[in-house]
C-alpha cells in the first residue's frame, strides 16, 4: 500500500494522528464473470460518507448491488457502518469494513459495485470477492497520516490577517475555509496538542 505523509503541520510534536486514504480511487476486478468495482474516498463525517455512497450509487444505477462500509474517528469516538445492499447477510459490507480496519485506516468510505455475470459465487466466494475488491481499491488509493485537529471560527480585519495566518501555520494549523467581506471570516483547523496554546494567543492578539 502506498504511504504518504500529510505535510500540513505533521511532526513528532503535533500530537495524535490517524491513517486514512490518500486520494479517491476506483479499481475493477472480474471474478467468475461478475464485475466488482471498488471505490474509495476520504470522508470526515457520516454526512460526507453518505454523500460519497449516494454519488457512486447514482453513477451505477444499473448495477446488481452497491455494497459499502465506512469507518470514522478512533477510540471511543469511532463510528463504523456497513451494508450488504441485497447480498446475503455478512457477505459484502462486513468484508469491506474488514479491509478498511485491517489496513488501519479511518475516515474512509468504500463502495463495491457488482454487475452480476450469471454465475453464483456462494457465500464464501462473495466474502472473498468483496473483500478483495475493497482491499485492491484501498491499495490503489494509498494512505496518508493526518494530525487530529479541532476547528475554530475566527473573524479578523484585513490588517490582522497576515499575523493571524502566521500564528495558524506556525502551530501546525491550516485554513479550512475563508470568506472575504468587510471583515475576514476564517475556519481553521488546529492540532489538538496546540489547541490551548493557540486559544491563548488568539485571545491576546
Amino acid at each position: 500500500m502506498k504511504k504518504e505523509e500529510d505535510r500540513r503541520g505533521l511532526s513528532a510534536e503535533s500530537g495524535p494522528s490517524y491513517l486514512t486514504v490518500a486520494r479517491e480511487a476506483t479499481v475493477e476486478i472480474k471474478i467468475e464473470r461478475s464485475r466488482f468495482i471498488g471505490h474509495a474516498c476520504e470522508v470526515d463525517s457520516e454526512a460526507a460518507a453518505r454523500e460519497f455512497i449516494a454519488r457512486i450509487q447514482a453513477g451505477h444505477r444499473q448495477a446488481t448491488h452497491n455494497c459499502f462500509a465506512y469507518r470514522l474517528g478512533t477510540g471511543k469516538q469511532e463510528i463504523t457502518y456497513y451494508s450488504d445492499a441485497g447480498e446475503p447477510s455478512g457477505t459484502a459490507g462486513r468484508p469491506i469494513l474488514g479491509a478498511i480496519t485491517s489496513l488501519g485506516l479511518t475516515n474512509a468510505a468504500v463502495v463495491v459495485t457488482r454487475y452480476f455475470g450469471g454465475r453464483k459465487l456462494g457465500v464464501r466466494g462473495l466474502i472473498e470477492a468483496y473483500g478483495q475488491a475493497a482491499r485492491r481499491v484501498l491499495e490503489e488509493a494509498g494512505s496518508i497520516r493526518r494530525v487530529v485537529t479541532r476547528e475554530l471560527d475566527l473573524t479578523c480585519s484585513y490588517a490582522e490577517l497576515d499575523r493571524l495566518l502566521y500564528l495558524v501555520h506556525s502551530h501546525g494549523g491550516n485554513v479550512v475555509a475563508a470568506d472575504y467581506g468587510r471583515e475576514v471570516r476564517l475556519k481553521i483547523a488546529i492540532p489538538i496538542l496546540a489547541w490551548k496554546k493557540m486559544q491563548a494567543l488568539l485571545k491576546n492578539r
